[in-house]
């Protein structure tokens, strides 16, 4: 990418399990690696070294304060400058970010991902096209369900209580109000065909010039 242009920043938001990475994923697939970097929001989760793991156990990760999105403005405003940036790695079964960081090139489309990234108005405000997925919060409890025990290491119980604790009312309360600022809602993310195709369409011509 030349220093001359600028990069289609694109926010994709919605519940955890909406089915955001299914979406990005068709649209990388689609449009191909060399045209797309990808910054998940969930990689800002504040460093917790310092706290004892019982108390990372408590932190409410699906509220806005639980990440670092002072710092993803800042990565966004570099990658769009032309500059590569250092992108967090989190472990999510210690809770805390690993030691090492994943180098990120400014490529001509930045797609951000994240259930809270149109929470924050500096941040909405970086976005050339916001795409919000919206499904059922049933299917997205489930999804939840079969991806933290198979891949995040928890127990059922666990993921439960903090489903009803802590990701049920951050949804009620800032997930599903940020949906009025999308540009395009679509039902069921990246299995919606139909809206899947019209965005990377629109990608395409925004790549086209």
């Amino acid at each position: 990418m030349s220093s001359q242009q600028s990069s289609f920043i694109i926010g994709i938001a919605g519940a955890s399990g909406s089915g955001k990475t299914t979406l990005s994923e068709r649209i990388l697939q689609e449009i191909g690696p060399d045209s797309i970097s990808m910054l998940p929001h969930d990689a800002y989760y504040h460093n917790q070294d310092h706290k004892p793991f019982e108390e990372r156990l408590k932190v409410n990760y699906d509220h806005p304060s639980s990440l670092e999105t002072e710092l993803m403005i800042e990565h966004i405003q570099k990658l769009k400058a032309g500059e590569a940036v250092s992108v967090p790695v989190y472990d999510f079964v210690n809770h805390t970010r690993a030691k090492e960081t994943n180098l990120v090139e400014p490529k001509p489309l930045i797609l951000v991902e994240g259930i809270l990234i149109f929470v924050e108005k500096r941040l909405r405000q970086l976005f050339d096209m916001k795409l919000f997925v919206d499904t059922d919060q049933d299917i997205c409890f489930i999804r939840r369900l079969r991806r933290d025990l198979v891949e995040r290491g928890r127990t059922m119980d666990s993921v439960v209580n903090q489903y009803l604790a802590m990701v049920r009312p951050a949804y009620l309360e800032f997930v599903e109000p940020s949906k009025r600022y999308a540009d395009v809602i679509i039902p069921e993310g990246g299995l919606n065909q139909v809206a899947s195709e019209m965005v990377i369409a629109r990608l395409n011509s925004v790549l086209d010039g």
